[in-house]
C-alpha cells in the first residue's frame, strides 16, 4: 500500500468535513498510530460526520455512543443476558465491539462508564465475571468533549486522559469554509445522500501501520523526542517560566506517543524518513493533554498550547 491511497481517502474527506482538515489528519493518524483520540470544540463542528465519514470509506463497522448522566457500564461494553431455553446466561456484545466507535460528550457520564471504556481501550479487551472477550483488531475511539456547558459533567482524570494518543481542538471555519458547508449540505439535500465514499480495507490499515513503523528514524531525530518530553519533567535548564508553569510533564506514553503520531505523519506525507518538521507537526496534539500546569499558570491565563510552543522554541533540534 501506498501513502496516495490514504492521501487520496483523507482528500475525499476533507470534501466531506469542510473547514476541518487539521482534524481529519488527526482522525488518519491515530488509525495510523494504532491510537485514540480526544475532540474537543463547540456543538456543530462536523466532530460526528469526521469519524462516520471515515467509518463509510473503512471496511468494518462504526458505532455512536451518546454519553448521559443516566449511561451504565453494561450499555458501553455489554451483558450477560439469561435465556430461558439454554437455562444458561450469554454474553450480549456492546457497541465497543465495533471498528470505529464515537464516544459523544464522554465528559456527560459518570467516572464508572468512562472508566469502562478506557479500560476497553487500553486492554483491547472487555472482562465480564471469569471470562475476557477481544476487542476488534482495528479498534479505533474518538470521544468528543463540549468545552463550553461544564454543567452537570465530569471531567476526565489526567491519568485516563493519558491513555488518549491525541488531543485535537477544533474551533469554528472560516467564512469561505462556511460558504462550501452551505453549497455542499444543500447539494447533499438535493441528491437525498453524500457522495459515494471511497473503500479501504482493514488490511491495508495494517500494512500502513508496519510500513510507518519501519520507516527510518535517525537517532538524533529520536533524541530530540526524548529530549522534548525529558523538558516537560524538568524545565529548570531551559527557562523559569517553564519551571514555574509546569507541574507535572509527560509520561513514557507521551515519547511513544510522539514517536508513533510522528512516523504516521511522515508515512501519510509520503516520506520513507521521520525528520524533526513531523515531531513539532504532532507535538501539540501528543502533549496537550499530558501536561499539568501549575496554579501560578492557570491563574496568570497561559494555556498549555503556550507552554508547547515554548518548549518546542527552547529545545534544540539534535
Amino acid at each position: 500500500m501506498t501513502s496516495s491511497d490514504l492521501r487520496q481517502l483523507e482528500q475525499w474527506l476533507d470534501q466531506q468535513i469542510i473547514g476541518q482538515s487539521h482534524l481529519v489528519e488527526r482522525l488518519l493518524i491515530a488509525l495510523i498510530a494504532d491510537g485514540h483520540l480526544l475532540v474537543e470544540g463547540a456543538p456543530g463542528l462536523a466532530k460526528t460526520r469526521a469519524i462516520k465519514s471515515l467509518g463509510d470509506a473503512l471496511e468494518g463497522t462504526f458505532h455512536r455512543i451518546q454519553f448521559t448522566p443516566d449511561l451504565l457500564p453494561g450499555d458501553v461494553t455489554g451483558t450477560e443476558i439469561y435465556r430461558p431455553q439454554q437455562s444458561s446466561f450469554h454474553f450480549q456484545q456492546g457497541p465497543v465491539f465495533s471498528n470505529l466507535v464515537l464516544a459523544d460528550e464522554i465528559n456527560r457520564a459518570p467516572a464508572k462508564v468512562q472508566s469502562a471504556l478506557l479500560e476497553a481501550m487500553a486492554e483491547r479487551q472487555v472482562s465480564v465475571g471469569s471470562e475476557s472477550y477481544p476487542l476488534p483488531r482495528l479498534f479505533l475511539v474518538m470521544a468528543t468533549q463540549n468545552p463550553i456547558e461544564q454543567e452537570g459533567t465530569y471531567p476526565l482524570p489526567e491519568a485516563q486522559l493519558d491513555r488518549f494518543l491525541l488531543h485535537v481542538k477544533v474551533d469554528y471555519p472560516d467564512a469561505e469554509a462556511e460558504r462550501e458547508i452551505l453549497r455542499l449540505t444543500r447539494s447533499e439535500a438535493a441528491k437525498g445522500a453524500a457522495v459515494d465514499a471511497p473503500q479501504l480495507a482493514q488490511d491495508n490499515v495494517f500494512q500502513a501501520r508496519e510500513e510507518a513503523l519501519a520507516l527510518h528514524m535517525a537517532p538524533a531525530v529520536e533524541e530530540y523526542i526524548v529530549q522534548l518530553v525529558m523538558a516537560t519533567r524538568n524545565p529548570v535548564p531551559y527557562s523559569d517560566d517553564l519551571a514555574h508553569w509546569l507541574d507535572y510533564g509527560g509520561s513514557p506514553r507521551a515519547t511513544i506517543a510522539l514517536d508513533r503520531c510522528a512516523r504516521a505523519h511522515a508515512w501519510l506525507h509520503g516520506r520513507d524518513f521521520v525528520s524533526p518538521d513531523d515531531v513539532q507537526a504532532v507535538a501539540a496534539d501528543v502533549f496537550r493533554h499530558r501536561l499539568l500546569l501549575s496554579f501560578e499558570a492557570e491563574a496568570a491565563g497561559v494555556r498549555s498550547d503556550e507552554v508547547i510552543d515554548e518548549i518546542l522554541r527552547l529545545v534544540p533540534v539534535a
